[in-house]
């Protein structure tokens, strides 16, 4: 990866907590990162069902974080994670806040970044009479716990955290826009961009509609079509697929 962005802002609208590693990279190839949230990310409203998923880990043989979330709210004490069991994440954003706390040898997809691709793995194929726990979010796709329980695993999904609405208004965001530091948006959920489009208004809704909107898979960018936004930039997974393509994008504008 080479170039520079040449001060293009980028709005970077992941929680606040995955927001800065992302920001800091945009700032060290001469970007302007600008965080507004667009999810904010809580615990559970009821923990009981994490809590004894917790406390009985040995009982499964394998574990699959769906996101760094997954593993903020979904782990307590890494020390405690048994050795034998074997741990998947859709990708290396994910694997990485594993390792960070001590999980290492997490395998992940080598096609795409998703459930499809978790179910690609070769660890995935054979799973009869397995134990699966899935660590995820209150709510999301049913479709990797409906494929492994066809293929005759025993499936048990637990929410760890919850995903929300931000309070407030986009005022600041609206400024943004009219002082021309916004030069394009990255989005990484479907849910991320319905919060923001919900939170903006008609002005704010216009400027979205006019800024290069980046986003890490095709199932989202189909999603911001329905929503009237120009044709937006699938780029390659994970926070280097998207700086790649943030740097291409750039470096073409400036030919």
């Amino acid at each position: 990866m080479s170039g520079t962005l040449g001060g293009a802002g980028i709005l970077i609208t992941r929680p606040a907590r995955q927001a800065a590693g992302l920001a800091q990279e945009v700032a060290a190839l001469g970007g302007r990162p600008l965080i507004f949230p667009a999810i904010v990310i809580l615990p559970p409203a009821d923990t009981a069902a994490l809590r004894d998923v917790q406390s009985n880990l040995s009982r499964y043989d394998i574990a699959v974080f769906v996101s760094a979330n997954a593993v903020e709210y979904g782990v307590v004490d890494a020390a405690r994670w048994p050795a034998r069991l074997l741990t998947l994440a859709p990708g290396p954003g994910t694997a990485a806040a594993l390792a960070a706390i001590g999980i290492g040898n997490v395998r992940i997809p080598a096609t795409t970044m998703d459930s499809e691709g978790l179910l690609a793995l070769p660890e995935l194929e054979t799973v009869a009479g397995k134990r699966v726990v899935v660590f995820r979010g209150e709510t999301g796709r049913e479709l990797l716990k409906s494929a492994l329980e066809a293929r005759d695993a025993e499936v048990t999904q637990v929410a760890c955290y919850r995903r929300a609405r931000p309070e407030g208004g986009a005022a600041g965001l609206i400024e943004a826009w009219r002082e021309k530091r916004i030069d394009a948006v990255t989005i990484t959920s479907s849910e991320g961009l319905d919060n923001l489009w919900a939170i903006l208004d008609d002005e704010g809704r216009r400027h979205l509609a006019t800024t290069p909107l980046l986003v890490p898979h095709p199932r989202i960018a189909e999603h911001a079509r329905t929503l009237g936004l120009r044709e937006p930039i699938v780029t390659p997974p994970a926070d280097a697929g998207l700086l790649a393509a943030l740097l291409e994008y750039f470096s073409d504008r400036r030919k």
